[in-house]
């Protein structure tokens, strides 16, 4: 198969050493000019969980149009970019080729629907990963969960189950499934809980989670999320969020958010997807959201200094 990564920062760069290293022709696109040239001149390494390999043959470039016709077009970008990822796709798109987008919290499909029909969208969720970037072509990664695939629009297709095979064929533990907007809601929860909270108070999961006042205020943002989700009529697999999120939050009591990883290197985070789309989404519906109002507020003033 043939296949684009746009954006190939940390998990980005897993995914294409993983799916070239598979047997696929896997091209690398991103705007970061020294990270291409070295997988360009030396292969790109990937450490970790899957083991420690340098993939070489992989593709480069910073422009989508220079992959051309692809059968997969992944979409690994900061949120911010999925619209301009699929405006660069759009016209390079033929009718069986497939663009998949994998980003944390919501509203990446209707920021593709603005550049391009979205009959031919899957959307994913990348789960448990702790991918970081070593360096210009090396990226690390302290676990692989799962990839969760799914149609934009619901149901097991054909076309689903063989993306499916293609991932499980590079070393990936992915699944396919027939509502995939429940397990983006799910993982959007998790974020919610930990990725601002963790940035303002500039600290690891556990030590969010052994701090009572600042627990408290990260509970509080799921449970407006969560709250959001039920107005929706979200299908969630759990009835308690606080239990849901506190359970996610134990098996890596380690990990740093990529919001706080974003913030340490002064580059402008995903918060408007995350922590700030929950205000967006409570004014819709008519629903109180003080905690992530004071949240969200707090990552883009301090994001004020890095632009």
């Amino acid at each position: 198969m043939k296949i684009a990564v746009i954006g190939t920062g940390a998990m980005g760069s897993v995914y294409a050493a993983l799916l070239a290293a598979a047997g696929n022709e896997v091209w690398a696109i991103d705007t970061w000019e020294d990270h291409l040239r070295a997988i360009a001149q030396n292969g790109l390494r990937i450490e970790g969980a899957s083991g420690d390999r340098t993939v070489q043959g992989i593709k480069t470039s910073t422009q989508v149009a220079d992959a051309g016709a692809c059968d997969l077009y992944i979409i690994a970008t900061k949120a911010s970019a999925v619209g301009a990822a699929a405006q660069a796709i759009a016209p390079l798109m033929q009718p069986s080729a497939l663009v998949l987008t994998i980003q944390n919290g919501l509203g990446s499909g209707q920021r593709i629907a603005q550049f391009m029909p979205t009959d031919n969208v899957l959307l994913g969720v990348a789960d448990g990963f702790g991918a970081s970037m070593k360096g210009p072509g090396h990226a690390h990664h302290n676990a692989m969960k799962l990839i969760r695939l799914g149609e934009m629009n619901g149901g097991l297709t054909e076309r689903l189950t063989r993306v499916e095979q293609v991932w499980q064929a590079a070393g990936f533990n992915a699944r396919a499934f027939e509502d995939i907007n429940q397990l983006i809601w799910e993982k959007f929860l998790c974020n919610v809980t930990f990725s601002a909270p963790c940035t303002v108070f500039n600290c690891t999961v556990g030590e969010l989670m052994a701090n009572p006042v600042w627990w408290a205020i990260a509970t509080g943002c799921a449970r407006e999320a969560f709250a959001c989700g039920q107005a929706q009529h979200i299908k969630f697999g759990f009835d308690e969020v606080t239990a849901y999120v506190t359970s996610f939050g134990a098996g890596m009591p380690l990990a740093r958010p990529s919001m706080l990883l974003d913030h340490q290197v002064q580059r402008v985070s995903e918060i408007d997807a995350i922590n700030g789309m929950v205000p967006v989404l409570g004014r819709e519906l008519g629903l109180l959201t003080p905690y992530n109002d004071v949240m969200a507020a707090m990552v883009r003033r301090r994001e004020e200094a890095f632009v």
